[in-house]
């Protein structure tokens, strides 16, 4: 990715064979949607949109009020390096507005955009280091994704029990093609359970990152005959895969160092609150509490299973925390805008760890989890209200629909397979 003009981008086009255009956005879920047009439709599409129906997308408008419209992000241009390099494809994130010209409330990109140009203005640099966990399986006859894991590895393993190197391998040569910056690869404890590991950036680069990263991983997975699940708990006896959040703010000429306790109270007071924007489906609850996945509010230093976790080792490692809780179902543009206004709040009125350090349970299931956040003045005073409402009211019929059947989990976890 980087900074082009318009100009350029009908340069780069032409240059490299590009006959299709990906416009691409998220719901409120953090699911990818996407509309190709062509290439002359691309020429109008910075000035007066691509319009939708967003009447089918769960979570955003009626059918009463149904059209937005969609206007490529410049900056955001990559080529797809899976497709063929003839007619090749190019993919630009999007911003989602009403037809008046007016920002769509339910554009989580947008929001944490806001968010990161409102935290500039306050001096406050807020950086991200993102790992996500995931499990590769193997298909039926029929090439429908099962819950067989490709290999029987554990963590760190190598060839030829870690049978996922080689698509490890294709898949940071792939995330360097598209810009995408990765620190490490390994397999993980899981049998088939694989990490990739992102170095820092800026929390609205970040987040797309984890959004174009799902879907690579997903389609090189296809490619390779196999699916990939980001779902939280897919195996019940084997560890559940985490989104780990790095957190690290620069002040001025702040070391982290010395403001990081209040971040970390910051998010402790209202981790609570953020949970079901953390872990926003109802496997997520599956996981937490199991195989050092926390389910407690707490922080410290080294352990694992802690909530939010110091780092030990280098100085580059006690310059950020880590929060463990997060899963890879939930939309990252929400995780990181309530994270870095929770994290600030505590900076700007120097909260006390120990204060907040409770010892608490996390909500135990989805349905707690939706209370507490509807009853919250942190997430309605910091996410637009038909944003909060739409997700939440999604998340209650979520609850209802697995629990009115004999078996909620294996149920839950069948809706929820292919969407994760």
């Amino acid at each position: 990715m980087g900074i082009y003009s318009k100009e350029e981008i009908l340069d780069f086009i032409k240059e490299h064979d590009v006959r299709f255009v990906r416009l691409a956005f998220c719901d409120i879920f953090g699911q990818l949607k996407n509309i190709a047009v062509s290439v002359s439709t691309l020429q109008y599409a910075f000035e007066d949109g691509v319009r939708f129906n967003a009447s089918q997308i769960r979570g955003f408008l009626n059918v009463e009020e149904s059209d937005l419209l969609l206007f490529p992000d410049p900056n955001t241009m990559t080529i797809l390096p899976w497709r063929p390099t003839q007619g090749s494809v190019i993919r630009f994130y999007c911003n989602i507005k009403r037809t008046n010209g007016e920002y769509f409330e339910g554009d989580c990109r947008h929001l944490l955009k806001q968010t990161e140009e409102e935290l500039f203005h306050k001096g406050y640099e807020v950086f991200l280091g993102t790992e996500l966990e995931f499990y590769l399986f193997k298909l039926d006859e029929e090439g429908k994704p099962t819950l067989n894991p490709m290999d029987k590895g554990s963590y760190l393993d190598t060839s030829p029990l870690d049978k996922g190197e080689n698509i490890r391998r294709e898949i940071c040569l792939t995330m360097e093609e598209m810009g995408l910056k990765f620190e490490s690869s390994h397999h993980e404890k899981g049998n088939g359970q694989n990490e990739v590991v992102f170095q820092h950036s800026f929390l609205f680069e970040a987040a797309d990152n984890v959004i174009t990263f799902k879907a690579l991983v997903k389609t090189l997975a296809a490619k390779n005959g196999l699916y990939a699940s980001f779902l939280p708990k897919p195996l019940l006896d084997q560890a559940g895969s985490g989104f780990h959040i790095n957190l690290s703010i620069k002040k001025d000429e702040l070391n982290f160092c010395k403001i990081r306790d209040y971040a970390i109270a910051g998010i402790l007071k209202h981790i609570k609150e953020i949970t079901v924007f953390l872990n926003p489906i109802m496997n997520s609850y599956e996981r937490l509490g199991s195989y050092d996945a926390p389910n407690e509010v707490n922080s410290g230093t080294g352990n694992r299973g802690l909530l939010i976790r110091i780092p030990m080792g280098t100085k580059k490692d006690a310059e950020r925390l880590e929060l463990r809780s997060a899963d890879a179902a939930c939309n990252p543009y929400i995780a990181a805008t309530l994270l870095a206004k929770a994290a600030i709040e505590g900076i700007e009125n120097k909260l006390a760890v120990k204060d907040y350090q409770t010892g608490e349970a996390l909500p135990i299931n989805l349905l707690e989890a939706v209370k507490i956040a509807e009853s919250s003045e942190f997430i309605n005073s910091n996410l637009p209200h038909h944003l909060v409402s739409c997700f939440l009211k999604a998340k209650k019929q979520d609850w209802q629909a697995a629990i009115n059947t004999e078996n909620p989990i294996q149920t839950a976890k069948a809706m929820e397979f292919e969407v994760t």
